[in-house]
């Protein structure tokens, strides 16, 4: 009796491990397939940015173009200025956390990226619907 139950018991562990090797690996396959989606979206979206970008650079007049570099010039220099005063503004400490966390965006970028690339594809459908109504 005891050598039946221990057959059956290394039965059902041996089927729990085969299901839970095959449920990671669909869990896998539906990730890879997520990830390409997202990978998908997010180069539609950049080249219909680019183009629509190009568009409005094509129809753009040349003194407004320039006028718009020197304008983009002089917010940089102005969002440097005051990015420097807050650096020397702001507490050590503080500054320390937000680097923790500048560093662990950075180490995360592709999730960010396209959940990103997500929430404006899901604005951009929003708008067109609302549009349409």
């Amino acid at each position: 009796m005891k050598e039946q139950a221990a057959e059956k018991s290394a039965e059902l562990k041996e089927q729990a491990a085969e299901k839970t090797a095959a449920a990671k690996d669909q869990a896998a396959e539906k990730a890879a397939a997520v990830r390409e989606q997202a990978a998908a979206a997010t180069a539609q979206i950049r080249e219909k940015a680019a183009q629509a970008a190009q568009a409005v650079k094509d129809r753009t007049p040349d003194p407004v173009q320039e006028k718009t570099a020197q304008a983009a010039t002089q917010v940089r220099e102005s969002a440097a200025r005051a990015g420097q005063f807050a650096v020397d503004r702001t507490p050590g400490p503080l500054l320390e956390k937000a680097d923790r966390v500048a560093k662990a965006a950075r180490a995360n970028r592709t999730p960010l990226l396209a959940g990103g690339a997500v929430l404006v594809a899901f604005l951009l459908i929003r708008r067109g619907r609302g549009r349409n109504k």
